[in-house]
Order: C-alpha cells, then structure tokens, then sequence
C-alpha cells in the first residue's frame, strides 16, 4: 500500500510540473513568436506580403526581404482604383488575390522588426491600400519542394468581391477589355500602364511568369502600337 501510494505521489508530481512546463511553452510561444530560423525570439517580428506594386516599391522601412509565394490564391487585376491608377470617373485596375486551390502568388515578403518601424509601416499601408477591405494571415514559402512555410501568419492586403464592402471591386472581364481599361485610365500615382509594365517586370526578375498578367502586358502594348500607327 505504501508503495503504491508512493508511486501515484510521483506520477502526480511528475504531471504537475510536466503540465507547468508546457502551460509556460505555450505562453513564451503565443507571448513571443517562434522562428524556424533561431532557438529563441523576444519579440515577434511583422511581415508583410506584396504581390502588386509592394514588390517594387514597399515604401516602409524593413529588415529583410524575401522572394517567395503564398499557395491556393492566383493574382487578378479585378480591382478598381480610383485613388491610385485612375479617377471615380474612369477607374483604373489593379491587383488582388482570389482563391485557387492548386495555384501560388509569387512575390515578396517584407520583414518589419522594430516597434516604432512596424506602427509606421501600419499606417502607411492602410492609406495606400485603403480600397483593400480585408487582411489574411498566411503562409510564406520560398522553396517549391518545401511542405513546411518559411514563415506563417505573413500580412496580406486583399480586395474582396464583396460589393457592400468593396465598392470599387470590377471583377473579370476579357483580356482585351481589361488591356483597354488599364492603357486608358490614369490617377494620382500615373498611368494605369505604368503599373502593368512595372509589375511585368518586377515578377520577371524574380523568375516569375505570370501568364494572366504577361496576357494583360502583351495586349496592352498591342492597343499601344496600334494606337501609335493611327496617330502617324
């Protein structure tokens, strides 16, 4: 009898302190972050993903940046802008992500580890993308074999279908009536062209092609040209 109690007294103790041990895993965890990179962080850093014109031009201060792509989104240049690439009058468009199982968005993820830094980027961003109504948290990769994210809950700005809450969603339409929208319009950041060519070839130099963007880009030019052969 006095070993047995003896034995439960241990295994009590044992789960006691085993169950202590990982309530405090837990909360350094949720507390802190985790890294694959590092044994031990003290403070979480903040990560952004940019799939538009955030691959060429963040516009914040950042500590590291990373080539990589989220899964099971595609980017679509459905839309509108009336505050960057274009006016109420003649919306411009521009990119967001929509979900496709099977698919990845290249692009590039932005690594913000200062507190005053991370408070800056914040407001920064919900200005420039004011007309993206929602934020997801998501998993970055930046090896395509890889079955384990680099880094998970990485920030990204989407514009949702949702009209109630995204009145300047466009939505699809035919390559040659996006092309002639794009080639039109014009806002307060430049022409809408601008913005296509410059993603073009951001995505380009880190080895991305994209075929929906680079069938935009091809057609654009082509309206371009041919505009150019009427004038003269």
């Amino acid at each position: 009898m006095l070993s047995s109690f003896i034995c439960s007294l241990f295994f009590l103790t044992q789960f006691r302190l085993s169950f202590s041990l990982s309530q405090y895993c837990l909360t350094k965890f949720l507390c802190c972050g985790s890294s694959r990179n590092s044994n031990h962080v003290i403070k979480m850093a903040m990560w952004v993903f940019g799939y538009g014109s955030l691959i060429w031009k963040a516009g914040f201060n950042y500590d590291d940046r990373l080539v990589g792509f989220i899964k099971d989104y595609r980017r679509v240049f459905y839309q509108g802008s009336t505050d960057h690439r274009g006016t109420p009058e003649y919306p411009g468009r521009t990119v967001t992500l929509e979900p496709a199982p099977g698919e990845v968005c290249w692009g590039a993820a932005y690594k913000i580890s200062k507190e005053e830094d991370k408070e800056t980027a914040i407001t920064y961003l919900e200005v420039r993308e004011k007309q993206y109504d929602k934020k997801a948290y998501v998993d970055f990769f930046t090896d395509p074999l890889a079955t384990t994210p680099a880094i998970s809950g990485v920030m990204v700005y989407i514009a949702s279908p949702d009209k109630k809450l995204n009145p300047n969603y466009l939505g699809p339409a035919s390559i040659e009536d996006i092309a002639k929208q794009i080639v039109r319009a014009e806002g307060p950041s430049g022409p809408n062209r601008e913005y296509l060519f410059q993603l073009e070839k951001a995505l380009l130099q880190i080895g991305c092609k994209d075929k929906h963007l680079m069938d935009l880009a091809n057609e654009a030019r082509r309206i371009l040209s041919e505009s150019e052969h009427t004038a003269s």
